[in-house]
């Protein structure tokens, strides 16, 4: 499995941008899939997963980003509405190869087989 993150930018406060996550191989919808992000100087924050038609999301970005996937690309997109300077990170995407897991319990960097490159998303204020 390999996965493709793109979609990042530079924006001001208060925009919004989309981040797209491709995925190539056994990944089906069944599969978790995650959105995380890390800023500088800091660890990897949990942003939100999707998998079987459910979307968990970290309380951070509730209400301002959501989680959708088209399952005939298999692209998971993360819609970032509303950004702040304090969104400023690197988005990583990934997912988990084993089955019967609920997005809600992989919210942790651990749960996650595999990883995209990443994708810089910088807000300006």
């Amino acid at each position: 499995v390999q996965l493709q993150a793109s979609g990042g930018g530079l924006v001001e406060a208060g925009a919004s941008l989309r981040l797209s996550c491709a995925a190539s191989g056994r990944i089906f919808d069944r599969n978790i899939m995650g959105w995380f992000r890390q800023a500088p100087g800091k660890e990897r924050e949990f942003v939100g997963s999707n998998g079987s038609g459910m979307t968990y999301l970290a309380d951070s970005v509730k209400g301002r980003f959501t989680i959708s996937r088209d399952s005939s690309s298999k692209t998971m997109y993360l819609q970032m509405n509303s950004l702040k300077p304090e969104d400023t990170a690197v988005y990583y995407c990934a997912a988990r190869r084993a089955l019967g897991f609920t997005p809600a319990r992989a919210t942790g960097p651990g749960y996650y087989d595999y990883w995209g490159q990443g994708t810089l998303v910088t807000v300006s204020s």
